[in-house]
């Protein structure tokens, strides 16, 4: 009898794996992001901190911003005012469902939680899944203070039960619900409140007492709800004082397919892009000669709130970057100087053609998975590619030996947009470009498990070559 033995996993998709299973919300993939930099030597400073007047030749760097954004960077050898910025920006949330602030729900005997989906996620895949929360709680310390800390329920404790077929024999002619009435997660059981309707002295169901501090949530959410809280955070319950949570799929990723070429996992847009532009910011900063290479500023970028427009203070939107490039170029003529030698790859994932659906996809621009980097063109500028930066992307690949596709959306569809065409607004150098998945959006998504590779190498070749490149191209 033949065993059959599994292939060998791609390294980078491994380490990812690791990545995305420990990052259910924003707040964790910058805390795993961050902790990565600090392992490889990055020093942690901060934006109220006058930290310009501290930084040296070699240096590394990062700040995060609310727990939910961090920029990263490396001062080269040689380094002064009004020189560039070589960028990758990514974005680190994906489309979810958010506990409400008053999540206190109850029907038929089920203790309920209010949510509010988050993005455009295809929402169907989130029935009958095995979910758990996650987020970021804010607690009273000790000593008369506050702080917020992660937590992450590691077990199953909601689900979003579908309605059996014997109730509802249409239930497979449309997969279209009600999102407000029929999207509710049930947490567990009021067995005193089987046969009764919850009401409370004003005779209203799950009305809520206002005669409490304003700063308690204690009547806002279900005790259970606030327990299992207390109990991951080691606090007492009446200890909480808000909290930003949301739902998660408990299944882990892992690889797939016969010779382990895919990715099944959550998330996957947008952190296949930020834990690459991580690696190779680390990977780039720790060659023996780092000290000595010259060039520009090498900067990673992981914005929140793309899924929602972008417009918050962490997000790309926000003055992040413009920020960063003022404070290392303080003078007019110096940030005008640094603009213009820098350049900006906006990574966020990109659609491989579906085997079902090859008529989504325009005849010529059919991408697929593990096929290399894709570089995503929109002649309405959904995408910021232009020739300038889609040759400098080709060349950069090019130099570690890998392959570049081509991404333009039918004339009949429209297209999503990145943090690209946003950050491009600060005049710099912007080109989009991504990995290809199926299923984008949805609860469990699928990507190609060399692609990981794939991102890491364009990212290093830019971080390594492109101020060498950019000395050889002339466009006034």
């Amino acid at each position: 009898m033949t065993v059959m033995r599994a292939p060998a996993s791609p390294e980078a998709a491994a380490r990812f794996i690791s990545f995305v299973n420990a990052s259910p919300t924003p707040f964790h993939a910058v805390h795993h992001a961050a902790l990565r930099l600090e392992k490889a030597g990055f020093r942690k400073i901060r934006e109220k901190d006058e930290w310009e007047k501290e930084i040296v030749e070699g240096g590394k760097y990062y700040f995060t911003r609310n727990q939910s954004s961090l920029l990263a960077f490396t001062i080269p050898n040689k380094w002064k005012q009004g020189a560039g910025l070589s960028i990758v920006a990514t974005h680190v949330d994906s489309p979810n469902l958010r506990v409400r602030p008053v999540s206190k729900k109850s029907t038929a005997g089920y203790i309920q939680v209010g949510v509010e989906t988050y993005g455009g996620g295809i929402w169907h895949t989130w029935l009958d899944r095995d979910l758990s929360i996650a987020g970021r709680v804010v607690v009273a310390d000790k000593n008369g203070g506050f702080v917020s800390k992660l937590v992450k329920v590691d077990r199953p404790i909601i689900r979003i039960p579908t309605l059996a077929i014997h109730l509802d024999r249409s239930v497979n002619d449309a997969l279209k619900f009600n999102k407000e009435t029929e999207f509710i997660p049930i947490l567990g059981l009021v067995a005193a409140d089987l046969n009764t309707s919850p009401t409370d002295k004003t005779g209203k169901p799950n009305d809520i007492d206002h005669d409490v501090p304003a700063s308690s949530i204690q009547n806002k959410h279900h005790t259970a709800l606030l327990s299992i809280l207390a109990e991951e955070l080691s606090v007492a319950a009446e200890n909480i004082h808000d909290f930003e949570l949301c739902l998660y799929d408990t299944q882990p990723a892992t690889l797939g397919g016969v010779n382990n070429e895919f990715l099944f996992s959550p998330r996957m847009d947008n952190l296949v892009s930020s834990f690459a532009a991580v690696e190779a910011l680390v990977e780039h900063a720790s060659l023996q000669s780092f000290s000595t290479l010259e060039g520009n500023v090498n900067c990673v970028a992981l914005f929140n709130h793309e899924e929602v427009g972008s417009v918050s203070s962490t997000g790309a939107e926000s003055s992040l970057i413009p920020s960063l490039i003022h404070r290392l170029s303080p003078t007019s003529t110096s940030l005008g100087q640094s603009i213009a030698s820098s350049f900006l790859v906006s990574a966020d994932m990109g659609h491989a053609v579906h085997p079902n659906y090859v008529g989504k996809h325009e005849e010529n621009h059919k991408p697929v998975m593990n096929g290399g980097i894709i570089i995503k063109t929109n002649a309405k500028q959904k995408y910021t590619s232009d020739a300038i930066g889609s040759f400098l992307v080709k060349k950069l690949v090019e130099s570690k030996g890998g392959k570049v596709q081509e991404f333009e959306v039918r004339n009949d569809m429209t297209c999503g947009s990145t943090v690209g065409p946003m950050l491009s607004k600060t005049g710099i150098r912007t080109v989009d470009v991504g990995c290809g998945m199926l299923s984008m959006h949805s609860i469990r998504e699928t990507a190609g498990s060399h692609d990981v590779q794939n991102a890491i190498d364009l990212f290093s070749s830019l971080f390594e070559n492109f101020s060498r490149l950019d000395v050889n191209l002339s466009v006034e």
